[in-house]
């Protein structure tokens, strides 16, 4: 039995619902659905059809990120040479670090972890690609992986809030120089 596509406006409501959400994460980890669904310009009941509990709403604005920070590696790829596609992959990765925080701590651990454990590989994947460009331009380094790039990320987790906008943007910066092969090191 097939699925009946959603209506356009189910559609629109459904993403204003998302990034209204996503903006009331980047401003705080307490997160209050009637917030959510006056910033969407929705109904109480509109939210719910569309997402049963916070947990639901909260899991779409994970996976919402997680699939445009993965589409995001071939796009800027197509546009800049892969040290600055990684920059700016890396920019958007502070962005998504700062939103997971708070997915993260609005959820249970349960909850949480089994949406790390399924938004792993398509990162690590994105990462790869872009390190592998970056590799063939011979303006990154041989020896790094993707792998062991997101251990270094996932340190940005631990910056609290105070910390996050002083810190989150050098400390990826730091990143970024130590991967970039020395002018001294390319063919």
């Amino acid at each position: 039995m097939r699925t009946p596509a959603r209506r356009s406006d189910a559609m629109a409501n459904r993403t204003r619902i998302v990034e209204a959400a996503r903006a009331v994460l980047a401003e705080s980890d307490h997160v209050h659905l009637n917030e959510i669904a006056k910033r969407a310009g929705v109904g109480q009941g509109t939210l719910y059809r569309h997402f049963p509990n916070r947990e639901a709403l909260l899991a779409e604005v994970y996976r919402h990120d997680v699939e445009e920070l993965v589409t995001a590696a071939s796009a800027l790829l197509a546009e800049h040479e892969p040290v600055e596609a990684l920059r700016r992959w890396l920019d958007r990765v502070i962005y998504y670090a700062e939103i997971k925080r708070g997915v993260l701590a609005a959820l249970e651990p349960a909850a949480w972890q089994e949406l790390v454990a399924h938004s792993e590989n398509p990162i690590e994947g994105a990462l790869a690609l872009l390190l592998d460009a970056g590799k063939a331009a011979h303006t990154i380094r041989a020896d790094v992986d993707a792998h062991g790039v997101i251990l270094l990320i996932a340190y940005l987790g631990r910056l609290d809030q105070n910390e996050w906008e002083s810190m989150a943007r050098p400390l990826m910066n730091v990143i970024l120089d130590g991967l970039r092969r020395p002018d001294r090191d390319r063919p």
